[in-house]
């Protein structure tokens, strides 16, 4: 291993000096500076970060929680906060929640443990109004951005999220301006405040057309491509007859649309279908889905861009992001138009 004895050595300087220079101190000429970094890379020097992080009370380590990697949103948005944040010399340390209470309670404990210097959640969203880990953060004043809309339990946080009640009002007013009125909704989870806003911007776009919004079009889907088919199969027993189906996301789309066109539904000329979030896949479904590209590399950006500037103790307040519907050939207008019922 080589020290830095071996470095001043071979370069006819003190320990002090290149101690200095691997420092970046003021003190130490640029020549001196460029010499000694040179020859220190030379050798192979490898600086000793536990040692560092000892001596300044610094990791430069960045926490980053997320509900799993397999969804395929979290891939870009990583991707955008690992860039930016090798941009400012951190290193990302990311675990994942499963979207359990207890895991994710667990894993922000042993972040806390590596003492990272800030933190980047993605809530598991509950109905409680207060969360024990994140009263936590809050008076060990952990440095914390939350990625997603916030919540009650997580209200004294500054989030970074998608506006997502504007996305879900266009996609509704899309399918109406091609014709529809009989629209269906495959609903996420009721306690995330994302699934929420997706829904509620179907009804706002519904009542400015003078549609009555009704409950037996709104079916409960989760957010995998199983739940999506499973809410198909239950719409089609209930005959609904809907003309186009709005989805939260594109995986319960594709389960639906995967449903639909082993029951002999033609896509779209029997029926429209949306999904939510231009999952890769979803160009490629056989029928490839008009959806809604979330700016997923905009969002790591900017939750990395906050967090730096909590760190750095400068004020930050919350950001929406606009996301932009994507139209493809799975809407298009309904084969009739039929009576309200």
């Amino acid at each position: 291993m080589i020290r830095l004895k071996d470095i001043a050595l071979r370069a006819g300087v003190s320990v002090m000096t290149v101690s200095k220079v691997l420092r970046d101190a003021p003190d130490i000429s640029a020549a001196t500076k460029e010499r000694v970094g040179r020859l220190a890379r030379e050798m192979g020097y490898v600086p000793d970060g536990l040692a560092q992080s000892l001596r300044t009370r610094k990791t430069r380590l960045i926490g980053v929680v997320i509900s799993t990697i397999m969804n395929p949103i979290f891939a870009r948005v990583l991707t955008a906060i690992e860039q930016r944040a090798f941009e400012q010399g951190f290193d990302v340390v990311f675990c994942q929640s499963f979207n359990q209470v207890e895991r994710e309670e667990r894993v922000i404990h042993r972040l806390l443990e590596r003492r990272v210097e800030g933190l980047l959640v993605s809530p598991v969203y509950r109905l409680e109004p207060d969360a024990p880990i994140y009263q936590h953060l809050q008076d060990r004043q952990v440095p914390t951005v939350i990625l997603g809309h916030s919540a009650p339990f997580c209200r004294q946080f500054v989030p970074v999220e998608t506006d997502d009640l504007q996305a879900g009002y266009e996609v509704a007013s899309h399918l109406i301006q091609l014709g529809h009125r009989r629209i269906a909704f495959l609903s996420g989870p009721l306690q995330a405040p994302w699934a929420q806003e997706r829904i509620e911007g179907y009804r706002r776009a519904l009542r400015e057309h003078q549609i009555p919004t009704e409950d037996r079009w709104v079916f409960q889907a989760g957010t995998t491509i199983e739940e999506g088919s499973r809410a198909v199969e239950q719409l089609l027993a209930e005959s609904a007859a809907p003309t186009a189906i709005q989805a939260v996301n594109d995986l319960v789309a594709m389960g639906a649309g995967q449903t639909l066109l082993a029951r002999g539904c033609r896509i779209p000329e029997d029926i429209s279908l949306v999904g939510f979030g231009n999952f890769m896949a979803s160009e490629f479904f056989r029928v490839p889905l008009t959806t809604v590209r979330q700016p997923k590399m905009r969002l790591g950006q900017a939750a990395m861009d906050a967090l730096i500037a909590l760190m750095a103790g400068r004020p930050v307040e919350p950001k929406r992001l606009p996301a932009e519907l994507i139209i493809r050939d799975s809407s298009g207008p309904p084969a009739r138009n039929p009576t309200d019922r």
